[in-house]
């Protein structure tokens, strides 16, 4: 029987913050909140600067003002030990399965590389990744396979199970199924709702359709050039949308 993956509940809430670029502010002055254990999802067309708000929240895209608070701490500017403890509840899955993957690696390699950054001993993230293959729903002997021989939606698939490997309090997924056709887009968004489900996870999934998140959603926000403009219960906001690009 597979190991329950069981978060600890999260919260991460967003105080005024700003992103700067060369010559272009991408954010402006924006405020979020993200309950623990809440699917969360956070809409907008390309060039919004959800992605970047995003990165922002992981450290790749540090802020130029405001607050990133994790848990009741601000984490806007953890350095690199700092963020290697705050890794341990926060994960990421990224857009492209085909290029979020090293192809030459086998699946035993990427999903134990974040077990044993973490100081855990090779045998037990052996065990570890057996769980996690069987978490997303993909064969124990999956392990020794190497990234390139999956389809797209395996790989996704792949890309959750190393999400989910140090037991996180929140995901970020930044467009996790745009890249796949409509029928495995559905399993994979499936997934995410059961793992939901079964360990509590919070999610900010990000996206730039209504569509895929209409029925998953607990709340949706809106992001229009830099900034929230609408934001509410998932279904309030899919099905009565008040601002003009929402409509």
């Amino acid at each position: 029987m597979a190991t329950e993956f069981v978060a600890r509940g999260a919260d991460l809430e967003l105080k005024g913050i700003r992103k700067e670029f060369p010559g272009f502010v991408a954010i402006e002055n924006l405020d979020l909140h993200i309950p623990a254990g809440e699917f969360f999802a956070l809409l907008g067309p390309s060039g919004c600067g959800k992605t970047t708000l995003g990165r922002a929240i992981l450290g790749l895209a540090p802020v130029t003002a405001g607050e990133v608070i994790f848990e009741g701490k601000d984490i806007a500017h953890a350095n690199r030990a700092e963020r290697k403890v705050i890794a341990q509840d926060m994960q990421v899955v990224f857009q492209d399965p085909f290029t979020s993957l090293n192809p030459s690696m086998t699946i035993e390699q990427i999903l134990s590389e974040p077990l044993r950054a973490q100081g855990v001993a090779k045998n037990e993230a052996q065990s570890r990744v057996k769980d996690l293959l069987d978490a997303v729903n993909l064969p124990a002997d999956a392990n020794q396979r190497r990234a390139r021989e999956f389809s797209g939606g395996q790989r996704q698939r792949i890309a959750i199970a190393r999400a989910l490997a140090l037991n996180p309090k929140l995901i970020v997924a930044d467009e996790p199924v745009s890249a796949l056709d409509l029928s495995t887009s559905a399993r994979v968004l499936d997934l995410f709702l059961e793992i939901q489900e079964r360990t509590n996870v919070a999610y900010l999934f990000i996206s730039h359709d209504l569509a895929v998140v209409r029925h998953l959603s607990h709340r949706v926000a809106v992001m229009y050039q830099g900034e929230i403009v609408e934001w509410g219960a998932g279904d309030q906001v899919t099905q009565n949308p008040q601002h003009p690009y929402t409509k």
